[in-house]
């Protein structure tokens, strides 16, 4: 009986341990940010937002315009083709794909490049009069994971080369990057 006296004790107070070092931090709901900019880790990585050497590139959801890294290129439903409407905390999460475009080597596209200047008076890329932008959340090359996304006050689309709307659940098409070769990382 004096070993069980001992037992529960001490069980007792293993427990309020464990719940105290694990009951000082709650999950966040907002991305990690890097401590020396404290802009999204994934801005961070040293993705290009270069307009030049746009392409194709099958994805799982259909074919998309991509920069020349393999990412994903997205329109915003509220801009307009002279303004736009993602600023702020919005452009560390939206990047806007920056500078004059232009489509790789080999690349036919159906679309018009064009440019605009952004808030910071950048030069912003468009297509077919849509600001062009890439999402933090791809983490690799031929993800669409910013498809169909109600953020920032409005719907995100990956950009096609027709400039419609890519559906959120599509075949994927049997043909690869009109660039040929391999997606490289960003």
């Amino acid at each position: 009986m004096r070993i069980r006296w001992w037992a529960a004790p001490c069980l007792a107070a293993v427990a309020a341990m464990t719940v105290a070092a694990c009951g000082g931090s709650s999950p966040s709901s907002t991305p990690s940010t890097h401590a020396a900019t404290g802009k999204p880790a994934a801005h961070t990585s040293g993705s290009s937002t270069s307009a030049a050497g746009i392409k194709t590139m099958s994805t799982s959801k259909g074919t998309v315009l991509a920069s020349a890294q393999g990412r994903t290129l997205y329109w915003f439903a509220i801009d307009t083709p002279t303004k736009s409407n993602c600023t702020g905390t919005c452009a560390q999460y939206w990047l806007p794909l920056t500078g004059k475009p232009s489509a790789a080597a080999g690349v036919s596209l159906p679309g018009k490049f064009g440019t605009i200047k952004d808030s910071n008076g950048k030069t912003q890329a468009t297509y077919d009069g849509h600001p062009l932008y890439l999402y933090v959340g791809d983490t690799a090359a031929g993800q669409v994971t910013g498809n169909g996304l109600n953020l920032s006050g409005g719907l995100w689309w990956a950009m096609t080369p027709s400039g419609a709307k890519l559906a959120a659940h599509a075949a994927p098409t049997p043909s690869k990057s009109s660039s040929g070769g391999g997606y490289g990382g960003y």
